[in-house]
């Protein structure tokens, strides 16, 4: 089951409130709350649409830029122990350690989607 939707760039998380009888979300990845919910799918998803066609309406009428989700770059939290493994395997293999990072989330990605 895929908890996630996806619409004009936006990713938005899909949960279920038994005690509300009621689907709902937000655009994940931005600051900006942006939420949505639905008494079935297509309400929730139509919801979600409308919600971030909503967030584009406003940002132009206060002349401001729409926050873009995942923009590329993130912190990491990881033990002094494997980012100075990870630093040293980066300086021999003559790359960066956020190549490197890209190079190891992006197999293990590739691994998880077989």
């Amino acid at each position: 089951m895929n908890n996630t939707m996806n619409y004009r760039g936006y990713v938005g998380s899909v949960e279920f409130s038994e005690r509300d009888e009621v689907f709902y979300g937000k655009v994940m990845g931005i600051r900006a709350l942006i939420s949505y919910e639905g008494k079935d799918a297509r309400e929730l998803v139509e919801d979600f649409h409308s919600a971030v066609d909503d967030y584009f309406v406003l940002c132009e009428s206060e002349g401001k830029e729409p926050e873009k989700s995942y923009k590329g770059s993130f912190n990491i939290r990881i033990s002094p122990e494997l980012h100075r493994e990870a630093a040293v395997f980066s300086i021999a293999h003559q790359m960066s350690l956020n190549s490197f990072v890209e190079q190891a989330v992006s197999t293990f990605l590739s691994k998880q989607s077989r």
